[in-house]
């Protein structure tokens, strides 16, 4: 008998189905104790059971009359509530077994019978079933209490952010997302999206520190043809372009004073002019902002327009940095590990406690963003299965980064650059971000901008360092 079968389970429900009346009697009076048992004599008989109650397994022959068992298990794996599928066969060969198992069974029996072990197998089954069940169970009560959408946490000062995703996502409400750069302002953005009601909308963000503030209103109201020099051709803005959906506006604070006040016309009249033209445009757009800058304090300093700030701070949003929610490190930690070494075919399965110890201990100052890139780099080093204190950057660890090696780093027939490393690195230097970014450069320039050679030179792969240069502004 199987020892940790849980007596308290509900009683499962089992199917026998054979031919032989003998056969499915006796297995009946041997497990009626245990389970609910129905029997079958056909593959008609048995699939009537199977469309009208809830069976949790089926032990089926293989031959049935002039009916195949196999033919039986595909059958029955196609229902809504498929059962746990055991096949029995006097014929027992190798070939049946894997072609049993080809079929979709959990497993294979041959006769003559013995009763404990098919029984041992039965329970087996059913406790594996019992289990999948309750994980995925925990992993919906946990994704639910800890995560929206791609938003990770079980800290106390997360439960305000969730609470508030919620709350306004449905509405039209304009939100401001404030925080440091790295905490996860966009995550957010896209969550009050996706849960909007519109999520099959567009999302369009936009990057307001990188808009040409020359072209700062085109870009986001569009223009006419000839509406500038270089407007050859009309173009629709962001707004235009996120009509019906949302737009995420970040670093809202980097807009220009006259695109403020334009911005402010729009949110009050719901309608866009494009450059050059007097043509009005009605808009349908859900607008969301984020800033890691105090626009409150830029109003007092004159800065940004005071209205403005009223009509974008209707419902605001504070992302905590990362050193006030340490209690979110190892769930976020875990995510990351699982993501990237999944992206690069590594069987690492965790970090060691030493290792996770450290980024416990570690302030931060590049927030999620920063994490995010130290696990990348621990799974890029690590030849797996764990994660080691070792493989961690040394910026997390207090040391100094090390130049890159000339030789690996020169193309053939030139001559090697050696970087200029400090001996004695401020806390400046030691930015995880920035020394990264000083690799990455010095990388590219040795390889004359090959960002295939570039990845491999840095222990990358190519989609990564891709990734990371968009992530610089680069691409």
């Amino acid at each position: 008998m199987l020892d940790d079968f849980d007596p308290s389970l509900p009683a499962a429900t089992v199917l026998i189905v054979d031919d032989e009346k003998n056969t499915r009697e006796g297995l009946r009076r041997s497990f009626e104790d245990e389970f609910d048992i129905y029997v079958a004599a056909d593959i008609n008989g048995a699939l009537g059971i199977l469309r009208n109650e809830r069976v949790d397994l089926m032990v089926t022959d293989l031959r049935l009359g002039a009916e195949n068992g196999m033919d039986l298990i595909e059958k029955a794996l196609q229902l809504p509530h498929p059962p746990i599928c055991i096949m029995m066969t006097a014929f027992g060969s190798v070939d049946t077994a894997v072609e049993a198992m080809k079929r979709g069974a959990y497993d294979y029996v041959s006769k003559p019978l013995n009763i404990d072990e098919l029984e041992l197998l039965i329970k087996r089954a059913l406790r594996g079933r019992h289990l999948e069940a309750e994980n995925l169970a925990l992993k919906t009560q946990v994704e639910k209490r800890f995560a929206i959408s791609s938003i990770i946490g079980k800290s106390s000062v997360m439960q305000p952010v969730f609470d508030m995703v919620r709350q306004v996502a449905p509405t039209r409400a304009t939100v401001l997302i404030e925080g440091e750069s790295g905490t996860g302002k966009e995550l957010v953005a896209k969550a009050i999206h996706q849960l909007s009601g519109r999520p099959k909308a567009k999302l369009v963000t936009v990057h307001c520190a990188g808009l040409n503030r020359n072209v700062m209103e085109s870009e986001l109201f569009g223009h006419e043809k000839g509406a500038f020099t270089d407007a050859r051709t009309a173009r629709i803005g962001y707004f235009e372009s996120a009509n019906g959906g949302t737009l995420f506006l970040d670093e809202i604070g980097e807009i220009d004073a006259p695109t403020q006040v334009k911005l402010l016309r729009v949110l009050g009249e719901r309608t866009i002019q494009r450059v050059g033209s007097s043509k009005t445009i009605e808009i349908d757009v859900r607008l969301v902002t984020a800033t890691n800058r105090d626009l409150a304090k830029m109003v007092t300093e004159g800065t940004f327009r005071e209205d403005l700030y009223y009509r974008l701070n209707v419902v605001k949003i504070h992302m905590p940095p990362l050193r006030e929610r340490k209690e979110d490190i190892v769930l976020l930690s875990d995510a990351f590990l699982r993501e990237f070494a999944e992206e690069n075919g590594k069987p690492l399965r965790e970090l060691t406690a030493d290792a996770l110890q450290c980024l416990i201990d570690y302030p931060w100052p590049g927030n999620v963003r920063e994490l995010r890139t130290a696990i990348e780099h621990g799974v890029v080093m690590s030849p797996g299965p764990k994660i080691t204190l070792r493989h961690l950057p040394m910026s997390l660890r207090g040391e100094a980064p090390a130049p890159l090696p000339p030789k690996a780093l020169s193309p053939p027939g030139t001559a090697p650059a050696v970087p200029t490393v400090p001996t004695a690195p401020t806390a400046g230097d030691l930015n995880l971000a920035a020394m990264e970014e000083r690799m990455i450069h010095e990388a590219l320039a040795r390889t004359a901008g090959n960002r295939t050679e570039a990845a491999t030179l840095l222990g990358l792969s190519r989609r990564t360092l891709q990734r990371r240069l968009h992530e610089m502004g680069l691409t």
